[in-house]
């Protein structure tokens, strides 16, 4: 509850400070939620689609439509047809645009110079530390897990940083697999329309009755350290038990000191190998409740 009430609290105090509770956010004549669809357009230097905007944003379509068309009325963006995909949508800032969102960004730093101004540097370097610190968590908590398919854009995106990470960090390098795990279920973290972690859990037969396998666990090495992995870990075990496995089991290389502190802390047990994984060192199991 002290949690919930600190965050409360700093949610009043930060929005009033910044100019959220107005009408007109930083003197623009537009509220908070356009000015940042148009932030977001301009920040995208080969344009957006509306699909990507609504995936940023966290809103849903016809909230992201009825901004877009107001955007358009004032002349600051083009919506037309994506030329690769004519289902798609693509947004780009018309020349006024540019100019509003460059008065936008301006006003945002003077804003938080002025905020900054009466702080000392070490005062400064404080806030730097814990809004950085308050940021990751906050956003830790609140991505959205979604099963996908092996094959969708996002989780190839995942499974091809996973793979990097490995062959950078293997003594031996890493050799990445070519098919997806046969009949698998993925699960991939997303924040800002891109893949901050990811896993899936497949039968385990070799390694018992009702046994599954979480495979390609990885969180982008950015949020480490803020439970996105421990989240992540946790909903894998509940799908495992929702398709009725009673036991999951795990392998893993031992130079990936931090994954194997994180599943022993969630009470997973040492075992014997049970596959044939060239690059698994250590096995793990652990019964579900």
């Amino acid at each position: 509850m002290a949690s919930s009430a600190v965050l409360r609290h700093f949610n009043r105090t930060y929005t009033q400070r910044i100019g959220v509770l107005e009408d007109s956010f930083l003197g623009t004549g537009r509220p908070l939620g356009v000015s940042r669809l148009l932030f977001e357009i301009g920040s995208a230097s080969a344009g957006a689609t509306v699909a990507e905007l609504r995936e940023r944003l966290d809103l849903d379509s016809g909230h992201v439509s009825r901004m877009l068309r107001r955007l358009e009325r004032e002349g600051l963006v083009r919506v037309t047809p994506d030329p690769a995909d004519r289902r798609r949508r693509v947004v780009h800032l018309t020349d006024a645009g540019r100019t509003a969102w460059a008065e936008l960004d301006l006003r945002s730093e003077e804003r938080a110079a002025r905020i900054l101004e009466v702080l000392t540097p070490r005062q400064q370097q404080r806030l730097d530390e814990a809004l950085a610190t308050a940021d990751l968590l906050v956003r830790a908590a609140t991505v959205h897990l979604r099963e996908v398919a092996a094959t969708d854009t996002i989780a190839r995106r995942a499974t091809s940083r996973y793979y990097d990470e490995l062959a950078a960090r293997f003594p031996t390098g890493f050799d990445p697999e070519t098919a997806p795990e046969p009949d698998a279920t993925y699960v991939v973290a997303t924040s800002d329309g891109e893949p901050v972690a990811y896993g899936g859990i497949r039968p385990a037969p070799q390694a018992g009755t009702a046994t599954a396998e979480i495979k390609r666990m990885w969180v982008d090495p950015e949020w480490r350290g803020a439970g996105l992995g421990s989240r992540m870990l946790r909903h894998l075990e509940g799908l495992a038990a929702g398709q009725g496995y009673a036991h999951v089991v795990l392998d893993t290389n031992a130079t990936l000191a931090e994954a194997i502190a994180m599943y022993e802390r969630a009470g997973y047990r040492r075992i014997e190998r049970y596959n044939d994984n060239p690059y698994a060192e250590l096995f793990f199991a652990k019964e579900l409740t």
